[in-house]
């Protein structure tokens, strides 16, 4: 929620101000006081021009010339400090309206990502905190110049539409965060895959949650973020902390396109662990091409195999009947075998994408 309604001073005198009265109230010049106390009178001088601070150790000196209390020096200061402090951030969030213009606000409120507002400070503040970051330069250090390199290993800086990569990004963070489950387990994540075949085979109504959960068991995070307008974003994965990330958009609402990311993702888990972020269907600096096609073979082969594949491809002339009972067979998804037959060129996409609805369970 942003505060920028929240009643701060206007202004707030700088403790020197005070000092210089005290010193007229008492007949005393800045270099009889600098005597006085034992400081330098430039030292003086600066704190009577409001050019430097009073520090604990001056304000007890304060105290025993002028008989002023060590805490009202303090609390002068400290005063002050911070109004100046809200003075720079005011800039800070003037200097980020521009910024803030960059992604889709109106987009993100409805999703329930942002607080919905038609105020551009308020937008702002309200970025700042979806991000976790106090401006623009932090969010440009995080998400686009690697400034921290354990948190995030890749560089959006050159991407289009970065903003609303990070963003999409950064909501699966914030969901991640719901969920408290044990470590990863490599050892689980291999036992249950045979188990997510069966869900996408038969894809019930509640698939995802039974999906989510199997990947709950084996300390595997598994989100669903819509996408923002775009991007084109099918997936992604990374680490945080102990657990990996899975964070799904559901792009096309093609279920062929769902489970190869979903299974590619499980790959990079399998075969690259922590120090690996994939961000699938964008290409981002810290790609690794290696990677990404064997976490495609690893996809390819646990959907349908080469065999497979081929005793399908033998087929004289395929129908819808035929690609039901091989779906069966080998206990996949049809739309697997659609997709499959439309990147060999077999089925037409218009005709596939036709016959894929007829079959999307949701």
């Amino acid at each position: 929620m942003a505060i920028i309604n929240k009643y701060y001073p206007e202004s707030v005198t700088h403790p020197g101000e005070i000092l210089k009265e005290s010193l007229e109230e008492n007949n005393l010049g800045a270099k009889e006081f600098a005597v006085k106390t034992g400081k330098p009178e430039k030292t003086i001088t600066a704190v009577l021009k409001g050019e430097s601070s009073i520090t604990p150790d001056m304000a007890v000196l304060f105290e025993q010339v002028l008989r002023i209390p060590v805490n009202f020096w303090l609390e002068a200061q400290k005063n002050y400090d911070e109004y100046k402090a809200r003075i720079g951030y005011q800039i800070n969030i003037e200097n980020a309206i521009a910024w803030s213009s960059t992604f889709p606000y109106a987009q993100m409120a409805s999703f329930g990502w942002v607080p919905k507002t038609r105020v551009a400070k308020e937008k702002v503040i309200n970025l700042f905190n979806f991000f976790n970051v106090a401006s623009q330069k932090g969010f440009e250090d995080y998400y686009y110049n690697q400034r921290t390199k354990v948190a995030f290993r890749i560089s959006l800086k050159d991407q289009k539409n970065a903003s609303l990569i990070a963003a999409w990004l950064r909501q699966g963070e914030i969901q991640a965060d719901d969920f408290q489950i044990n470590e990863f387990s490599k050892t689980k994540l291999k036992e249950i895959l045979p188990h997510i075949k069966k869900i996408m085979a038969k894809q019930p109504k509640d698939y995802f949650l039974k999906l989510q959960n199997l990947c709950f068991s084996a300390g595997i995070k598994l989100v669903f973020t819509p996408c923002l307008p775009k991007t084109s974003i099918h997936g992604s994965t990374r680490w945080i902390k102990s657990n990996p990330l899975i964070q799904l958009s559901g792009r096309y609402k093609r279920n062929d396109i769902f489970w190869f990311t979903f299974f590619h993702e499980i790959g990079h888990i399998l075969l690259h662990g922590k120090k690996y972020i994939s961000i699938e269907n964008i290409d981002v600096v810290g790609e690794n091409k290696e990677f990404e096609d064997q976490a495609n073979e690893f996809a390819s082969n646990w959907l349908l195999t080469e065999n497979q594949e081929n005793e399908i491809l033998r087929h004289p002339k395929i129908t819808s009947d035929d690609i039901l009972k091989y779906a069966e067979k080998f206990k996949t998804h049809p739309a697997i075998i659609i997709g499959r037959l439309q990147h060999k060129k077999i089925i037409p996409y218009g005709k596939g994408n036709n016959f894929f609805e007829s079959l999307e369970l949701r």
